[in-house]
């Protein structure tokens, strides 16, 4: 049997706006592999990021279930879904949410103090930093360091914990297409090299043709799933 990280059966979410009730998912079901690449692509509005949020346990669905690594995690609580998200899960944003007044491995070591292991922290932290190649700014504040350079500071915070799965939402969004193109190389390494499963929301096709799979949303639907 193939081992899937991610399957969310129906998943539907409906916010309440006033008297409005606008359903931004509609009845999603997808799989997806340890160790798979996927791009998650579609138009504003059509529900990729409501989508991500709740694959990722940043929000729950209204209905529908949602598996992720083996546990069900659909109807948790809020703090059972931070515990979950802190262990199972790394996020990079298209801006780099970085702490500005402190060093770069300190805002590596951040997610290690939120999962009760800050006695590893400098040394995971360096590590993480080491392997996105950044090991000699490892004290550099984020201003003194490039776009490029406070992304991949951002990638290796997302490491730190060795998560099963790393969810990037437009991360070469606020970089030029060079230094964008070094990020998601990156990113494709570690999906290689460690097996972990790399989900990425992009409205650049470019970015989507290097995955394995592209999954499109279009009105809170599955409109198409291609290899």
């Amino acid at each position: 049997m193939e081992d899937i990280v991610i399957q969310a059966e129906a998943l539907k979410k409906v916010y309440q706006m006033g008297e409005v009730q606008v359903q931004a998912l509609r009845g999603v079901s997808l799989e997806i592999k340890r160790g798979e690449a996927v791009a998650i692509m579609g138009p504003s509005g059509s529900g990729k990021s409501t989508l991500m949020s709740i694959l990722g346990c940043l929000d729950r669905p209204s209905s529908g279930e949602y598996i992720l690594d083996g546990e069900n995690v659909a109807g948790l609580t809020d703090d059972q879904l931070a515990s979950i998200r802190n262990r199972k899960i790394g996020f990079v944003f298209q801006s780099f949410n970085l702490l500005q007044r402190v060093s770069a491995l300190i805002n590596v070591e951040l997610p290690l103090g939120y999962a009760n292991r800050p006695d590893e922290g400098k040394g995971r932290a360096a590590a993480a930093l080491q392997a996105v190649g950044l090991e000699s700014r490892m004290k550099h504040r984020p201003a003194e360091l490039s776009g490029g350079e406070q992304q991949r500071v951002a990638v290796a915070r997302a490491l730190v914990n060795e998560p099963a799965i790393l969810m990037a939402d437009e991360p070469t969004g606020n970089l030029d297409s060079k230094v964008g193109q070094e990020i998601m190389d990156l990113l494709f390494k570690l999906n290689r090299e460690r097996n972990t499963t790399l989900l990425i929301i992009t409205h650049d096709p470019r970015i989507a043709s290097q995955t394995q799979r592209t999954i499109r949303i279009q009105d809170g639907m599955v409109e198409e799933n291609v290899q």
